[in-house]
């Protein structure tokens, strides 16, 4: 079964559960698959499915660190509660020794010598962790070249 699949299913047991905060989530995420397809022009494949997945996690953390600023604890326990639902469709995360270990054969595989080589393991690193926190990887791989020796 497809990820849009397993999307619409759950959408429908959603509705018949009266579970309105993942029926609210599920139906946005159907309006971004949507747009997605039709900028793409052709049906979403698993992996364009996680990028958007991924996308509208960036914006719910993104939108709960923006509200506890702003005072806005209801708000904020909104987001983390949809993020939650759209954790269960991306692949699980990496441990962080998984992820210190692939981004040290991204180093070696892009020959990075420093920090300003960034991009370069990036481009090799990000499809290897896909749906990972894209701000705590670049962190991490920012704090690996720096101590690689750099500037």
């Amino acid at each position: 079964m497809s990820l849009t699949d397993k999307i619409d299913s759950d959408l429908k047991a959603a509705m018949k559960a009266s579970d309105k905060l993942t029926l609210e989530t599920l139906r946005m995420v159907k309006s971004a698959l949507k747009y997605r397809q039709i900028e793409k022009g052709a049906p979403l494949s698993d992996d364009d499915v996680i990028a958007v997945l991924s996308t509208l996690s960036k914006q719910r953390r993104d939108s709960v660190e923006q509200f506890r600023k702003g005072g806005r604890e209801d708000l904020a326990l909104k987001e983390e509660a949809e993020l939650k639902v759209l954790k269960g469709y991306m692949p699980p995360e990496l441990s962080p020794e998984e992820l210190d270990r692939l981004i040290g054969q991204a180093i070696s595989e892009s020959g990075a010598s420093g920090p300003q080589d960034m991009g370069k393991v990036m481009r090799v690193l990000m499809p290897k962790v896909k749906g990972a926190d894209g701000k705590l990887v670049g962190e991490k791989v920012r704090a690996a070249l720096s101590g690689k020796g750099g500037k």
